[in-house]
């Protein structure tokens, strides 16, 4: 096992445990958490005034530090009090995974950090932004709860296969944007890819739209009134430059509703508006009203053409309460009604998420096919015939039967049983010597074995993935490309070590160290390197070393002439240094 579990942990399913990877927090150098520190400074700062009063709140619940990088063991100790858990992974994971890890109360933590020359916003997913945006609002419980429901429902919308092209696009480019020294034209090459895929998508998939509600309240959501709202979106909250600007009359605040499941979004690019809530309840209401428009809810023949065009694993439940998990192949239909399935490749029947027992994959690795509606000229239901009904219309064991039923799908054979389910409703016939046809063309014949008829009359659901998670083997994700990590060289090394030695006498475990010679050190090999000169800034303001500090705000202002970019980040830094020794 590649990490410590705890009671929520322990509950995940294995294929969702298959993501999971160590945190490795002897990983982190001195400049990463550096980089934490200060962005959590700055956000602190700020976000005391601009986020929602949750976020403060949540802070101090979880545990997280400003100062340290997270231990995700010393978080999950903390997260466990309210019913929470946290794992790390290797960058963006695929979106119904994502959401099914939060169905199950668990926080996905992206354990990398930002380089330094992303400290304002990085597209990939890292730390600061799932420990520092996303775990300290989960401590407000009627958000924590929308999150949970949301995962719930997110997980079971039906994708297409262009979704998984674009998540696969959307994480080359966020893994070799943050990568360092990569040639823009790579950069730039992948972002036109992502540009094509976005205007081929054709209509959205319920995932998309419903990962577009994801991003305008998880990650760049506002809550409170339209001309003084407050933040809470993990995005902004985790964002140094955009939580400032999204509070500018530039950014449109819109007021939050289902529309926001059909605004796009592009991950590499300052958001041109935002959704605004009323309350955290609000957000509830317009995740049950986008999932009444879901096959989850409206099941029928649209459904079932979207699991058919999705081309991936996904199940139909019929008005008895029988599922069928597989791959859709194709559908009949009549009159705009669904009146027979069928599946290709390994099947497996359940009811109530719990396989029936003697049809698993095992049994059915061909597939499964079966009519549904009602019988020709008979108003009443297979499903709602009582015993004495079943036997007046010779639907009985033992029996040689011809069911034709509405739209010509006829079934002839005889009756070996009838399986029923708790309340005694007959939900599943097997005959043999049976033969299924529509019109002339046979769709089973005696020939395949027992055929297995599903009994229902109404297809009420379809979606995503099976009903149980233990009829298939889900543990079958392979990362095309891993996240690339910075290479160690030896100038590295030694600017790492320049920062831990700042690190050590500020924290007091080294106090013999020459913050002058430091600074010698890094104005001769690191003339560039703007965030230990603010580090060793305020360590000379709170010893009242006054020559010194002005040697470094020297330096500090060569340094924004040389890189003009960086020039608000040294500001913010000197300012936050300076309010400090006010306070």
């Amino acid at each position: 096992m590649t990490f410590k579990s705890n009671y929520i942990l322990d509950r995940l399913p294995k294929h969702l445990k298959q993501y999971i990877k160590p945190q490795n927090y002897e990983d982190y150098t001195s400049i990463d958490q550096a980089v934490w520190r200060y962005v959590m400074r700055k956000n602190v700062d700020y976000l005391s005034k601009a986020a929602h009063k949750s976020y403060m709140d949540g802070l101090i619940k979880t545990g997280i530090s400003i100062d340290y990088i997270p231990n995700m063991y010393g978080m999950n100790r903390i997260l466990k009090e309210i019913g929470w858990a946290a794992v790390a992974v290797d960058g963006f994971i695929p979106p119904s995974a994502f959401m099914e890890f939060q169905a199950y109360n668990v926080l996905v933590i992206a354990s990398d950090i930002r380089q330094l020359d992303h400290i304002e916003y990085t597209p990939a997913p890292d730390i600061i932004h799932e420990g520092a945006g996303h775990a300290p609002i989960i401590a407000n419980p009627e958000y924590a709860e929308y999150l949970r429901r949301f995962g719930e429902i997110g997980s079971k919308a039906i994708s297409s296969a262009k979704d998984y092209e674009l998540y696969e696009a959307v994480r080359h480019l966020s893994i070799i944007k943050e990568a360092e020294g990569t040639p823009q034209d790579l950069i730039d090459k992948a972002q036109k890819k992502i540009e094509a895929l976005q205007e081929d998508m054709g209509e959205p998939s319920e995932m998309a739209l419903i990962r577009n509600l994801h991003w305008w309240t998880v990650e760049y959501g506002l809550i409170g009134s339209l001309d003084k709202p407050k933040i809470y979106g993990a995005g902004l909250l985790s964002s140094i430059g955009e939580s400032a600007w999204c509070m500018s009359n530039k950014v449109l605040k819109l007021p939050y509703s289902i529309k926001a499941a059909h605004t796009s979004f592009d991950i590499t690019q300052p958001q041109p508006q935002l959704f605004v809530t009323p309350d955290f309840a609000y957000l509830s209401q317009v995740l049950e009203e986008f999932a009444n428009t879901m096959a989850l809810r409206k099941g029928g023949l649209s459904g079932l053409q979207k699991l058919i065009n999705s081309k991936e694993l996904g199940t139909v439940e019929l008005s008895t309460g029988l599922q069928i998990s597989g791959h859709l192949s194709h559908v009949i239909d009549y009159e705009g009604k669904p009146i027979y399935l069928q599946t290709n490749g390994n099947t497996a029947l359940s009811y109530r998420e719990k396989e029936l027992i003697g049809h698993g994959t095992q049994q059915h690795p061909n597939g499964f096919g079966s009519p549904i509606g009602k019988l020709k000229g008979i108003n009443l239901a297979i499903e709602d015939m009582s015993p004495r009904d079943l036997q007046a219309y010779n639907i009985y064991e033992g029996e040689a039967v011809s069911l034709e039923f509405v739209g010509n799908i006829k079934v002839q054979g005889k009756i070996i049983t009838g399986t029923r389910n708790l309340k005694g409703e007959i939900i599943l016939i097997t005959l043999a010597n049976c033969t299924v046809s529509h019109h002339d063309t046979i769709l089973f014949n005696s020939d395949q074995g027992l055929y297995h008829m599903a009994v229902g009359e109404q297809v009420v659901s379809v979606f995503n993935g099976p009903a149980d998670l233990r009829s298939f083997d889900l543990v079958t994700h392979q990362l095309s490309e891993p996240t690339i990590k910075a290479t160690k060289t030896k100038e590295k090394q030694q600017l790492e070590q320049l920062y831990q030695q700042v690190r050590d006498f500020r924290e007091g475990t080294n106090t013999t160290i020459s913050r002058n010679k430091v600074f010698r050190e890094l104005k001769t090999h690191f003339p560039q390197d703007w965030l230990l000169a603010i580090e060793l800034y305020e360590l000379a303001k709170i010893n009242g070393d006054e020559r010194f500090s002005e040697a470094l705000i020297l330096h500090l202002e060569s340094v924004k002439q040389h890189k003009p970019k960086v020039g608000n980040l040294i500001d913010d830094g000197l300012e936050l240094v300076n309010k400090s020794l006010v306070s």
